[in-house]
């Protein structure tokens, strides 16, 4: 099982750029893809990107291809979000996500890091 602790986050201006981290405190963290997700309010939570647990396949939702990479450091136990050319639409809670490798659901999920960006 993992436990996951995001940060990071902030009150940014449209253009700015941010790097949310997720530390995972529980084991075996190569056993876990992972992913971000963000809810903006009044709507649903939706994904943002992932990443394979050996770093082998990434994947990225449309609105943020091309402005956002996801990775990871396996000896830190840790996933990373950079996030450039920010916009007013990136505003949302961002949640860290972990799921077994060898299933399709994510089970287990951090508190979340708010990112908040101005015009």
């Amino acid at each position: 099982q993992v436990q996951l602790v995001e940060s990071g986050g902030g009150l940014v201006q449209a253009g700015d750029s941010l790097r949310l981290s997720c530390a995972n405190s529980g084991r075996n963290f190569t056993n876990y893809d992972m992913g971000w997700f963000r809810q903006a309010p009044g709507k649903g939570r939706e994904f943002v990107a992932s990443i394979r647990w050996n770093s082998a396949a990434t994947s990225y939702a449309e609105p943020v291809k091309g402005r956002f990479t996801i990775s990871r450091d396996n000896a830190r136990g840790s996933v990373y979000l950079q996030m450039n050319n920010l916009k007013v639409e990136d505003t949302a809670l961002y949640y860290c996500a972990a799921k077994s490798r060898y299933l399709n659901a994510y089970g287990d999920w951090g508190q979340g890091t708010q990112v908040t960006v101005s015009a």
